[in-house]
Parts: C-alpha cells; sequence; structure tokens
C-alpha cells in the first residue's frame, strides 16, 4: 500500500502561508513600473518581479536583502518582510541606472 496519497492529503491540512496580496513590479524599457511599490508594514508579500523586456535583468535591493536574475520576458516570486516602515530602495544590476524604491507604511 502505498502511503504517497496520505502524505498529499496531509499536507492539505497544513494552513497555508500567511503572505499579503501578490504585489506586482514591471519591468519595461528599462524602467520599473510602479516607480514606487508602497507595501504594507509588519506583514509578509510576496511580490511577482516581471521582465517585459528581450533582455535579463537583476532586481537588486541592499536595503532588503535581495537578488534575482528575471529571465528575458519572464518573471521571478520574492518574499519579503515583515519590513519596518520606512523606504528601500532596488535597482537592475544589469543597468544600474535602472532604480525604483519601495515605501513601507
Amino acid at each position: 500500500m502505498k502511503k504517497f496519497p496520505f502524505l498529499v492529503f496531509a499536507l492539505t491540512l497544513l494552513p497555508a502561508a500567511a503572505y499579503a496580496d501578490d504585489y506586482v513590479l514591471t519591468l519595461k524599457d528599462h524602467q520599473f513600473s510602479p516607480a514606487e511599490l508602497v507595501l504594507p508594514a509588519n506583514q509578509k508579500v510576496k511580490m511577482t518581479v516581471k521582465n517585459q523586456q528581450a533582455t535579463p535583468a537583476e532586481f537588486e535591493s541592499a536595503d532588503l536583502n535581495r537578488e534575482k536574475v528575471v529571465g528575458a520576458n519572464d518573471e521571478v516570486t520574492v518574499f519579503l518582510g515583515p519590513l519596518d516602515p520606512g523606504t528601500y530602495g532596488y535597482f537592475d544590476d544589469l543597468h544600474r541606472e535602472t532604480t525604483g524604491k519601495i515605501t513601507v507604511k
């Protein structure tokens, strides 16, 4: 008798991760949109970074201690928080002039 079906059933009983809504940050024409992303303070956040360009990008933030390569016309998920209120900068490490900020309230 296989134990696998029981494992699948048991995993469905686990509580889902407690993340705030999925926030989206889009990169197109070497610009982040929105230029300022506002996130809730003291909550875990799931953020999707979408690269709508024909070349790769790298979401990087020393303030947030995050670094993720995003392939051309691809997307990645970045989990953040809980974060204290404040402003956190980020940039595309492959095009350092492409910057943005996250404001946590």
